[in-house]
């Protein structure tokens, strides 16, 4: 189908790619996901092109290029400083064949049409090519219908689609989950009879697309859908073990939707992916750790924080992820029980939780608590008792008010001013700290080491006295410091 298009917003540095292409003599369209995004009404996050010049014709029309694959894509460098424009990818129309290993072709042929370029492709929303120059679309597999209904539906028959490349299956449930699509019928039972191809694909191709869908608006259900086409056990096969494991009263849902509904919750929050990942990983080891309370009348998971890190680094390591988020998201399973409540835990307490999981990662244990709370079932996202325990972060994280804030210490007024060790060091100090205390601008050597000079000459129970006034002084501040970090909490 060829119709006029609508302007859409191009980037500078594509038209010049493009149009260098037509003025040398070539066909130019964009094609693909950029196009799709331009008609859905997104912002591309790459360009590419298609056209009839070969590798060599491109790469000499832009000296500024590199080809380093066997699939004709040339990277076009521009001077542009967005990500998405500095690199433009053109490639030539080509047909592939013979996919021995589910994933690459075994054969790739140039100089087609580009009718038989789009026919090729995966999806209809992507199979889509745009000649920007003359406002027009070439849709000859109804792409444009299928944006509209939002439904994802492959080129041609899905099987051989999938056939083709196994890892479209994981793609298609990374554009459900990005674009919030449904899926066309035969779409779905194509994937659910090859979801098998999938054991072909490379642990990485596999973690990238995942990594998409836990960085997607609806993690949580890209990943039902994934349970039900049959590939999640591809993807992460320990989350399946929860399906059907009821937990204790304090939980609505099995262990293995409230560990979908933690991690949607960090979605939702706009959090970070590794608050995600461990949101879904967090309970991982309940069902193999669940045992009966007679007790309690009631089921009982003693250690599924230890084990389900141990799992969490091994499903993690095999997907292939970096050592970072490897340590990190194990780290945070590990240690999400943290005791809290606020009657009983201590600041030294606190301070263990801190040494335990890295100043750099509490504010992250803190927020996957959050969505262990709300995965649940439970509606309130910081209870009082989870507010306090934050306060209590807050302090133990503050650097304390006493004297070590000072721009001196005791070793250096003995070394300066040859004075013997003793409590008069002790009564200097803290009467430095009351006057930094009121003007912070006097915390430099070249003034406390010249105040102390003046100070050390009082009688020593002058300077005592002194020294009791500035003791006094930062307990008041220090109360003052406190005052404001309960009320930023909400737990004045």
């Amino acid at each position: 189908m060829l119709r006029m298009s609508e302007h859409f917003p191009i980037p500078k540095e594509i038209t010049a790619v493009s149009n260098g292409l037509r003025s040398a003599g070539f066909e130019a369209y964009l094609v693909g996901g950029c196009v799709r995004d331009l008609l859905i009404g997104r912002t591309p996050k790459d360009w590419d092109i298609t056209t009839n010049a070969t590798p060599d014709d491109i790469q000499k029309i832009f000296p500024e290029s590199f080809y380093e694959n066997e699939y004709g894509t040339v990277g076009v460098k521009t001077e542009s400083g967005d990500p998405a424009t500095e690199i433009v990818e053109v490639t030539p129309y080509r047909t592939e064949s013979g996919y021995s290993d589910k994933r690459r072709p075994d054969k790739v042929e140039f100089g087609v049409s580009l009718e038989e370029d789009l026919a090729r492709r995966d999806f209809t929303i992507n199979a889509i090519a745009l000649d920007e120059s003359k406002g027009q679309i070439i849709d000859p597999y109804g792409g444009q219908k299928d944006i509209k209904d939002k439904i994802l539906r492959t080129v041609g028959n899905p099987g051989e689609r999938f056939d083709e490349d196994a890892l479209r299956m994981m793609r298609a449930v990374r554009l459900v989950a990005e674009l919030d699509f449904g899926i066309d019928g035969d779409t779905a039972a194509a994937i659910k009879e090859n979801s098998k191809h999938l054991g072909h694909v490379s642990r990485e191709r596999i973690r990238d697309e995942f990594t998409r869908i836990l960085n997607s608006r609806k993690p949580m259900d890209a990943l039902i859908l994934a349970h039900r086409l049959g590939i999640l056990e591809y993807i992460a096969p320990d989350l399946l073990r929860g399906i059907g494991v009821a937990q204790n009263q304090a939980h609505s849902f099995d262990v293995f939707e409230h560990n979908l509904r933690s991690m949607q919750h960090a979605a939702d929050k706009g959090w970070d992916f590794d608050i995600r990942l461990a949101g879904l990983f967090h309970d991982i080891s309940k069902p193999e750790t669940r045992r009966w309370s007679e007790e309690k009348k009631d089921w009982t998971f003693h250690g599924h924080d230890v084990v389900g890190s141990r799992v969490t680094k091994k499903a993690l390591s095999d997907l292939r992820f970096s050592r970072e988020t490897i340590d990190k998201v194990s780290k945070l399973v590990r240690w999400h029980m943290f005791f809290s409540d606020p009657e009983l835990v201590t600041l030294s307490a606190v301070r263990r939780v801190i040494t335990n999981v890295g100043t750099e990662n509490i504010g992250d244990l803190l927020k996957l608590r959050i969505c262990d709370r709300i995965g649940t079932g439970r509606p309130k996202e910081q209870p009082f008792r989870l507010r306090k325990y934050m306060a209590m972060v807050d302090q133990a994280l503050r650097d304390p008010i006493s004297v070590s804030m000072l721009k001196t210490d005791g070793n250096r007024v003995m070394r300066l001013f040859h004075v013997q060790p003793g409590p008069k060091i002790g009564y200097l100090l803290h009467a430095l700290l009351e006057e930094v205390l009121d003007d912070p601008s006097r915390n430099t050597e070249a003034y406390l080491d010249e105040r102390s000079d003046e100070l050390l000459k009082l009688p020593e129970d002058d300077l005592k006295a002194l020294g009791e006034s500035g003791k006094q002084k930062r307990e008041v501040a220090e109360d003052e410091e406190v005052r404001k970090i309960m009320e930023k909490h909400h737990v004045c």
